[in-house]
């Protein structure tokens, strides 16, 4: 990487030297204009529009037009004399929570390079950052231009994040916020909960992606190279079978889930109602499950449900699929779901040595776990 600016961070008295270097990089791939006809590139003249000549670069200044057309030239030597005293240093202002700062106030990136000597200082203020748990909020001048930054740690190296200031981030002013809002009906929003839910991670791992554009484009440039043919890409149409916004957020949820490997049904939440009636089978497996686990049923203990129920099909196949949700307790006390109409709270003794008596005899609990343990009760 190239060092693009040299100062220091001050903080207090403390001063630590630092190179500074861009953090980011584009990858988008630089395309030229050209002449189809024979690929020629297409140049550009800087012409001056007083007297129609071509102007150099070391002839070229900044102008500040006026609103009656005239122009004010000022120089780079009189812009590099403007008084900037942050043009050399990275004044802490402040230490604020990250969450606190809104996104949209980011500009750019760049990493701190601790010069030579100063790397204790450098790893203290680092260290002091990373245990606090907060950011500082800094001034910088980079390429005469004094912006707010945002100093933080990541991955044991200083970020300074410059940021924009407050008047350049535009007031929000659109007509819809001015009238009554839509009514959202409340299924409506527990069918967004969902959907939320099943996008959800804990981490953000930006590995997961890629430019699918960029790799298209560099394999369009590869295959005009090698002289190959190239097929345009299938279009992608847009899925009109939702017919309003709700079939059109269960949708959502459904191939969220099945992009993700989650085989469970969510049809039981369609309706915004979710498990209340305590008939659909992902409710009642979910519902009686919980039961099961709080009220010390023998089968989480002993192992039935493994050895009985998961061989035979009696927890899930038959618990949460076959109607044992109903009546599974009773007859075998194996599945999760019918632990809670079953009454296990008041016979968990005596489901817990059916039970053992039903794991004990494997093939007893591979041909019908239910029976065994309906005797030995």
């Amino acid at each position: 990487m190239r060092v693009m600016w040299k100062g220091a961070v001050s903080f207090g008295l403390v001063t630590i030297p630092i190179h500074l270097y861009a953090a980011t990089e584009s990858k988008n791939i630089t395309l030229r204009q050209v002449h189809e006809a024979d690929g020629g590139r297409i140049q550009y003249k800087r012409v001056c529009t007083v007297d129609g000549e071509e102007v150099p670069y070391a002839d070229i200044a900044k102008g500040y037009e006026l609103s009656d057309g005239g122009m004010v030239v000022l120089t780079d030597k009189e812009l590099a004399e403007l008084p900037v005293s942050t043009s050399k240093s990275i004044d802490v202002q402040e230490f604020v929570p990250l969450e606190s700062i809104d996104p949209i106030y980011y500009d750019k990136s760049y990493y701190l390079e601790p010069q030579k000597a100063a790397v204790k200082p450098y790893v203290l203020l680092r260290d002091a950052l990373h245990k606090s748990g907060q950011v500082a909020i800094t001034k910088v001048a980079i390429r005469q231009r004094e912006s707010l930054a945002v100093l933080r740690v990541v991955s044991d190296v200083m970020v300074l994040t410059t940021m924009l200031w407050p008047d350049e981030v535009r007031e929000v002013n659109f007509p819809f916020l001015g009238e009554d809002p839509p009514e959202v009906r409340s299924q409506e929003m527990s069918m967004a909960s969902s959907l939320i839910d099943s996008l959800s991670d804990s981490v953000f791992e930006p590995e997961k992606y890629h430019d699918s554009y960029r790799a298209a484009l560099n394999q369009l440039i590869e295959s005009k190279i090698e002289g190959k043919e190239t097929a345009p890409a299938p279009a992608v149409e847009a899925d009109t079978g939702a017919t309003d916004l709700m079939s059109a957020l269960q949708a959502s949820v459904s191939a969220a889930k099945e992009a993700r490997g989650d085989s469970s049904d969510s049809s039981g939440d369609s309706d915004g109602s979710g498990d209340s009636d305590g008939s659909g089978d992902s409710g009642d497996a979910s519902t009686s499950g919980k039961s099961a686990r709080s009220s010390g049923t023998a089968s989480s203990r002993s192992g039935s449900s493994q050895s009985g129920g998961a061989k035979s099909g009696g927890s899930r196949s038959g618990g949460a699929k076959s109607g044992s949700a109903k009546g599974g307790a009773s007859k075998g006390g194996a599945s999760k779901s019918g632990a809670s109409k079953g009454g296990a709270s008041k016979s968990g003794s005596s489901k817990a040595d059916s039970a053992k008596s039903g794991a004990s005899n494997s093939t007893a609990s591979k041909s019908g776990s239910a029976k065994s343990s309906r005797k030995s009760a």
